[in-house]
């Protein structure tokens, strides 16, 4: 559930907005905004690339988009990333995440 306005910027024809994730986690879950970040819980580990290859795979699947249409553009080593998505409107990345 959305408690908080998510983020979104719009560059480049793409979507792009913030993620806070919560690795090993005990399951893979949206949780919803905070402080404009959509928060993700990701079974996971930070290890080698794991859970960004996890996130992608969540994102696809609840955007019903494929994963290349997916990036990180920033903080692949981070919790806190910086994601953008192409193909979506502003309307639609919101009406799936509200889902």
């Amino acid at each position: 559930m959305m408690n908080d306005d998510l983020i979104i910027d719009e560059k480049d024809g793409r979507l792009v907005f913030e993620i806070k994730i919560h690795p090993r986690a005990s399951k893979d879950a949206v949780e919803g905004v905070r402080d404009g970040k959509l928060e993700v819980r990701i079974t996971a580990p930070p290890l080698e690339g794991q859970a960004n290859e996890r996130l992608i795979k969540i994102l696809s699947k609840k955007l019903g988009i494929s994963k290349s249409s997916l990036t990180i553009l920033s903080g692949e080593h981070s919790r806190c990333k910086k994601i953008a998505v192409t193909g979506l409107i502003r309307m639609e990345l919101l009406q799936f995440l509200r889902n």
